[in-house]
């Protein structure tokens, strides 16, 4: 009977400590680190996407970071194309491959196989979709698929779903695993992981963070680029452009906003039953490490 190749998956929310964990069991079990942020991949990207340093990958191989240059397009299809080989080419090295990161659609690209299109995409028809509000997407694709179970605010879902529609693509999603995964969440309770997310903030304030995002704009950098990244470089590009005039108020806004998107990735990763989450105020390696060596013996 044919066996799916083994991948383990350390998913969680921002300021959670994966990146860390990641590099601990890989180092441990020998393995490679793939990375899953949607921001990583672009060079000069650093702080602000919260980017492994060299120094804190204590030299296990890290993949898919630093991939393409900022205001390059890239999507969850290439990610997959991307990540797929990253992963081959370190099963066929013998190394066991860790997924490690926290854009959602990226992890389920991969564990679950989404079979998608190679068409390219079709830019001027995503620059016509993004001149609409969500609520209006959202009621286009209603009337062209009635019993569509996507998230209303899920505008980047919408959107690639009027896009495929667009390009005559069976709008029915499909799955095609190449893996046997399992999937270790990491995160905190409520208040811990508050106060982690304001310490990282203030901590990557104090290495440069402003500083990368003035440099990224001088470099010639768009700013709509930088918007559309969300987060960190959207409130700091708002910050140096004077649309939030006080430094005050836009570390506090910024942290509010990623407060809320850590909450909304555990909205999306408390949908998937077989994530194991691990116990990060005890021994979270120790933890990990017995479902891996179960996983690897079963």
């Amino acid at each position: 009977m044919f066996e799916l190749p083994k991948l383990i998956v350390i998913a969680g929310t921002n300021a959670s400590g994966k990146s860390g964990l990641g590099v601990a069991l890989a180092e441990r079990y020998g393995g490679e680190i793939v990375s899953a942020d949607s921001r990583q991949v672009f060079r000069g990207l650093d702080l602000g996407s919260g980017k492994i340093t060299p120094e804190e990958t204590r030299g296990v191989p890290h993949h898919l970071i630093d991939v393409c240059e900022p205001g390059d397009f890239f999507s969850m299809h290439d990610f997959q194309r991307l990540a797929y080989a990253a992963i081959d080419g370190i099963i066929a090295r013998g190394r066991p491959p860790f997924l490690v990161g926290g854009t959602g659609l990226y992890v389920a690209s991969v564990t679950e196989g989404y079979v998608m299109s190679d068409n390219p995409p079709d830019l001027a028809y995503r620059e016509y979709l993004e001149t609409f509000e969500t609520p209006k997407l959202y009621e286009m694709l209603v009337e062209a698929v009635p019993d569509t179970d996507v998230e209303p605010k899920n505008r980047n879902r919408v959107m690639r779903l009027l896009e495929k529609l667009h390009a005559g693509d069976d709008h029915i999603p499909h799955s095609q695993p190449r893996y046997s995964c399992l999937k270790l969440g990491v995160t905190w309770d409520r208040e811990t992981l508050r106060a982690r997310i304001d310490d990282r903030l203030e901590r990557r304030l104090n290495e440069g963070m402003i500083e990368e995002v003035q440099g990224l704009i001088d470099g010639g950098v768009s700013l709509e680029f930088l918007m559309k990244l969300g987060l960190e470089y959207r409130f700091i590009a708002q910050y140096l452009t004077g649309e939030i005039p006080r430094r005050e108020d836009m570390v506090e806004q910024l942290g509010n906003a990623i407060k809320k998107f850590a909450k909304r990735q555990m909205t999306w990763f408390r949908r998937d039953r077989v994530i194991l989450w691990l116990d990060m105020t005890g021994d979270p390696v120790a933890e990990a490490c017995e479902a891996i060596d179960r996983f690897i013996e079963a």
